[in-house]
């Protein structure tokens, strides 16, 4: 078992990763304060680990929601049934939702919290190797609109992240491919070693190999930390963890939330990315083959839907959260290993880059 922290002050929390969590009363006791707890799931998770967590947690007074999977249902409508199952059961101010599944329900789930009585303590217990090494850390909560992915929402840092690398083993394929896209973000945005590392290991990656898979959820987990300790609301540095995003939020919106999975929305916005960091001449063609092969090598599309238009993009990146005073900023990379935030970039290798992944 291995322990990280937040360093967030007075809101600082641990990072737990290791094999059988899950059964561990002592990894989540310490983080609950009273005797009330909601454990937040959906219907593909519960049939796997809600009674489990159930019998962890005996002695607390323990209530359940089971949600529907997918991004489709991350509204308000669903967030409804959270409050709804507080309200009956008479939760109160130190109650503890425990966020037991993926990204959606770790988002949800901690949007309820940051709203609930005005502010609950909350677990997030991530089962997902994508909401492992980024959803779960770092306290952005909300769900979608409409009109733009993750556009409501709060900042509210859990109590603790509880990472039981066990639950990967009934991850499909294509969930571990796209939890491997958020992995992939790190070295291209801050870690050139762990690239070179992902390159490497990318074989023993796809097939859940222990000891490779706990080693790059560690290493995504401190780079995600650090950059959060540094810029908590995202007021400078930490946007940069949004690489691909921007592009990828425009896909999963155009297409229907669920259609593509999240990281596979980022695989090809971060492949799209990379094409146009070198039409800037911010790095070389070779360092954009280089990033795009490793994006494709972890089973990711490399490009976005052919049915989306460069007109789609710019429609749906207008409602992008890092739009300031009109102006769309991009997260682009200087060169591999180090990414920056930016409205300063050539509107025409914008145009170019949506121009060519239109036509893949």
């Amino acid at each position: 078992m291995q322990q990280l922290n937040v360093d967030l002050g007075d809101r600082s929390y641990p990072i737990i990763i290791g094999a059988g969590l899950l059964d561990r009363a002592d990894c989540f006791t310490p983080y609950i304060a009273g005797k009330q707890v909601c454990i937040v799931t959906d219907d593909t998770v519960a049939p796997l680990y809600l009674e489990r967590l159930r019998t962890t947690l005996t002695g607390l007074q323990v209530e359940s929601v089971v949600l529907p999977t997918g991004e489709a249902f991350k509204n308000w409508l669903t967030l409804q049934q959270i409050f709804d199952a507080l309200l009956s059961a008479r939760h109160d101010r130190r109650t503890t939702l425990i966020a037991l599944g993926g990204g959606v329900i770790g988002d949800m789930t901690g949007f309820a919290a940051a709203c609930y009585q005005r502010g609950v303590n909350f677990i997030q217990v991530p089962t997902t190797l994508l909401s492992q090494v980024d959803s779960s850390v770092g306290g952005k909560t909300g769900i979608n609109h409409p009109a733009g992915k993750n556009m409501l929402g709060a900042f509210y840092q859990p109590q603790a992240v509880v990472i039981d690398t066990d639950s990967l083993t009934t991850l499909p394929r294509r969930e571990v491919s796209a939890g491997l896209a958020e992995i992939i973000k790190y070295g291209l945005i801050r870690d050139l070693d762990f690239l070179a590392w992902l390159e490497q290991r990318m074989p023993a990656l796809l097939e859940l190999d222990a000891q490779a898979v706990t080693e790059a959820i560690s290493r995504s987990c401190r780079i995600k930390a650090a950059v959060v300790a540094e810029d908590e609301r995202e007021g400078g540095v930490r946007a940069i963890l949004n690489l691909g995003h921007t592009f990828g939020h425009a896909i999963e919106t155009h297409q229907g939330y669920g259609q593509w999975l999240h990281g596979e929305a980022v695989g090809a916005g971060m492949a799209m990315a990379l094409q146009m960091s070198a039409r800037q001449q911010w790095i070389t063609a070779a360092d954009a083959r280089r990033g795009i092969q490793l994006i494709a090598a972890a089973g990711l599309p490399t490009a976005p839907p052919a049915a989306m238009q460069p007109d789609d993009f710019i429609r749906l990146m207008a409602v992008d959260k890092k739009v300031l005073d009109g102006q769309l900023r991009l997260v682009l990379l200087q060169q591999l290993g180090h990414a920056v935030v930016t409205a300063d970039y050539d509107h025409a290798a914008l145009d170019a880059t949506l121009g060519q992944a239109n036509s893949q």
